[in-house]
């Protein structure tokens, strides 16, 4: 009888053990699983948004004199950036922080979505939630640092390319509130990889948004680096890539101090809503951009 009882008494103290390590185990899992993201994609933290260096340390000033000695013919070369160092030069660049509200587009522009590295600045398209928006992006100007009137501004880029993706290349006066008149260097939607679009819009006599355009059909712009340039005088705005002219336009020139603007939108009225084809994160990479003067013009 005593060996019964002794039997009970083990039994029931591993029948408590067995229940604690159960009830432990089950409570432990609950409260992982009300921490565990959901399956999409998560924010950035606010913080990081601010950030304007790259992920290896502190900005390198001194790499932002590496300037080069370009010359061409007819142009002086009077303003650029090789994005050399490990951050942007903020001397020269904006950094846009907001959730675009024109043309129902899709991206919030996080300054955490610009990198500068290995030579080449980087606008990064993702698809995460953040601010309430879908996607992020990045984008930067020259607006208030750098404006010019008549010349010949050039970008090295390569695109990117996927259904919803909208890179572009632009101008517009140094001003506030202003986005008319807009020079549009480069467009391209990125399920027509293959074809750029040049742009110009004015504000018409009647108040309306007046345009001209033409597109250019080549290569597939997303697989390697190609240049992109306008020629700008009183008299006629000039599109050249890879520096064969390709369109030209001779009314409507505008006549004012604009500044530099690269973005890449997502989504939108023009280019649509990304789909299962398109492939995230995706990179606007630019090798460098100029700015020049011809021969004896002011600044």
């Amino acid at each position: 009888m005593k060996i019964f009882y002794k039997f009970l008494l083990v039994l029931i103290t591993l029948s408590s053990i067995l229940g604690l390590v159960y009830f432990y185990y089950v409570s432990t899992t609950n409260e992982n699983q009300n921490f565990e993201p959901p399956n999409e994609p998560t924010a950035q933290s606010p913080m990081e948004t601010n950030l304007t260096r790259n992920d290896e340390g502190d900005c390198v000033e001194e790499d932002f004199n590496k300037e080069t000695t370009v010359t061409q013919d007819g142009w002086v070369l009077v303003w650029q950036d090789e994005f050399e160092g490990n951050c942007l030069d903020s001397s020269k660049w904006n950094l846009e922080d907001w959730a675009a509200e024109k043309n129902n587009e899709l991206q919030y522009y996080s300054p955490n979505n610009v990198k500068v590295e290995d030579g080449v600045l980087k606008l990064i398209s993702k698809k995460e939630l953040f601010k309430g928006k879908d996607y992020t992006s990045g984008a930067v100007h020259t607006q208030g640092k750098f404006a010019f009137l008549y010349g010949k501004a050039e970008m090295r880029a390569k695109l990117p390319a996927g259904q919803g993706m909208f890179p572009a290349f632009w101008m517009m006066p140094d001003k506030e509130n202003t986005w008319l008149p807009e020079i549009d260097i480069l467009e391209m939607l990125g399920h027509q990889p293959d074809q750029i679009w040049m742009v110009s819009h004015w504000l018409g006599e009647d108040g309306k948004l007046k345009s001209v355009s033409d597109t250019f059909k080549g290569p597939d712009f997303s697989k390697d680096f190609h240049t992109f340039s306008i020629e700008w005088t009183p008299d006629s705005i000039t599109w050249l890539i890879d520096d064969i002219e390709r369109f030209t336009i001779n009314r409507n020139i505008p006549s004012e101090k604009m500044y530099l603007y690269l973005n890449t939108a997502v989504g939108g009225n023009w280019p649509g809503s990304p789909d299962q084809t398109t492939f995230f994160p995706v990179s606007f990479e630019i090798d460098y951009v100029r700015v020049y003067k011809g021969n004896g013009e002011g600044g």
